[in-house]
């Protein structure tokens, strides 16, 4: 198992960032590859939010945990196959602990030696909604995103073997600080249908070829997660406590509109031939498909977010455009630099106007890897087992399923593109929807298959935003 990052710990006392906010949040925006921050929240009061301090600050409020069996299948734990339970932290810890009380409570149910639990994506501002004051224990603005704390930000509790299946975030990228145990990453929500912890290389064999990035979180750091990295997370320690922000990008909102097209050809078509019959097409983690009004309002908010970014991006543009004919100065320069879309005052506009600004890679200083800035480096999947934490890359290796995290929809629509690169062909893919070489006639899957792959749907996000802006 991969030990976690070594990391120089700060003088008792010091509250020295090793990095600025701003150089910081540089770091975050630009870095295409995981890596641990160590030594930037050594001052965070949310370092004490072990589960018997949050037990206490809420006082007997139940929340709901996941359940889920310890051993190990060839098929991911997906939510909507896993138990659930409402109960409070100490109920929690006293089971984790294996005390006799569990045996008439909400966990008597479950074995502590057969299963874990897991209180995961719960929101600050949900459970603490009562308590606002403690959301500033939570303090995003040390990696540059002032006004960002625990309101924007989500808990995670869980008990030794508690896991996220492998997956990849639809949008932005991922910043998680480890506050109570260790957890191990195999680096959406896009879910694969390979187990990391036990994958089944007959189905996948392409799997084979993986590389993961390997890393155990510890307390006191942060780990970031690059936009459409796989990762899975599993808890190696009795109890863990983490807590997690997604940091939007501007790449977010065409991935938005892009995703509502997605849901509106999937919903009308696959209800027009059945309305019953479009589970298979859904995330693992909803029930049923949303109505095709809900989907058109998404489908219009997303492109309505996406012309107003578009819309302050050239106002910031323009503005810094006359700041510099005022200033008359390096004209020249700042002309080709306006061209290329790095003028300095149209990225902090946007950073103001957007809230998420992409620095562009000429901008970029070279990221200054060291003792406070670890490296996830990749090693090869054969030594990844349980109970190290991993990343993968966005590749097709994990033969993924398409959706969820805003919208959680199913749609596989990578699935074609992922035949065209590897050498897993049809006759691999599902005998639910994939294609056959008997098949003597196409079917609705067959036609979304095509709909939804990712080229097609680019194209039509791009022609229906042209046909806004006229």
């Amino acid at each position: 198992m991969a030990g976690a990052p070594s990391c120089r710990p700060s003088a008792p006392g010091e509250d020295v960032k090793p990095f600025t906010p701003e150089k910081t949040k540089e770091i975050v925006m630009s870095l295409q590859q995981p890596a641990v921050f160590c030594n930037m929240v050594g001052n965070w009061p949310a370092l004490h939010w072990n589960v018997n301090y949050l037990s206490a600050v809420l006082e007997g409020k139940t929340i709901q945990f996941r359940l889920g069996l310890k051993t190990v299948d060839l098929v991911p734990q997906f939510e909507t196959s896993c138990s659930y339970v409402e109960a409070t932290l100490e109920e929690f810890l006293a089971w984790s602990c294996g005390q006799p009380s569990c045996l008439s409570g909400p966990f008597s149910c479950y074995d502590y030696s057969k299963y874990w639990a897991y209180a995961d994506y719960k929101y600050i501002a949900r459970i603490f909604e009562d308590k606002p004051e403690i959301f500033q224990d939570v303090r995003w603005s040390d990696f540059g995103f002032p006004g960002r704390s625990g309101k924007e930000s989500t808990l995670w509790i869980g008990s030794e073997g508690a896991n996220t299946p492998c997956h990849l975030d639809s949008y932005g990228c991922n910043l998680v600080l480890q506050v109570q145990g260790r957890i191990p990453y195999e680096e959406s929500s896009i879910f694969s249908k390979v187990n990391i912890a036990n994958p089944d290389l007959k189905r996948f064999p392409d799997f084979r070829n993986s590389t993961a990035h390997v890393v155990t979180l510890s307390p006191g750091q942060v780990l970031l997660v690059p936009r459409h990295w796989w990762h899975y997370v599993e808890s190696i320690d009795p109890v863990t406590v983490s807590i997690n922000s997604w940091i939007e990008l501007d790449a977010d909102h065409e991935a938005r509109v892009e995703e509502a097209i997605t849901r509106m050809l999937v919903c009308a078509i696959k209800s027009a031939e059945n309305p019953s019959d479009g589970d298979l097409w859904l995330n693992p983690t909803e029930v049923e498909a949303t109505s095709h009004e809900i989907n058109l309002q998404y489908l219009n908010k997303a492109v309505s977010a996406y012309l107003k970014c578009q819309e302050a991006s050239v106002s910031g543009q323009a503005r810094s455009s006359s700041a510099g004919a005022k200033q008359g100065t390096n004209a020249s320069c700042k002309r080709k630099r306006r061209e290329a879309g790095c003028e300095p005052g149209s990225c902090t506009l946007l950073a103001q106007e957007c809230d998420f600004p992409t620095p562009k890679a000429e901008e970029l200083q070279k990221i200054p890897f060291g003792p406070h800035l670890i490296q996830v480096l990749p090693q090869s999947h054969k030594t990844s087992v349980m109970g190290a934490v991993a990343v993968e890359s966005d590749s097709g290796d994990l033969h993924e399923n398409e959706g969820e995290h805003f919208g959680k929809l199913n749609c596989k629509r990578d699935r074609l593109l992922m035949s065209n690169d590897c050498e897993t062909a049809a006759p691999q893919m599902d005998s639910d929807c994939g294609p056959c070489t008997s098949q003597t006639a196409l079917s609705t899957n067959d036609l979304l298959d095509c709909l939804v792959n990712p080229r097609v749907i680019s194209l039509v996000a791009q022609l229906l935003l042209e046909r806004m802006r006229v």
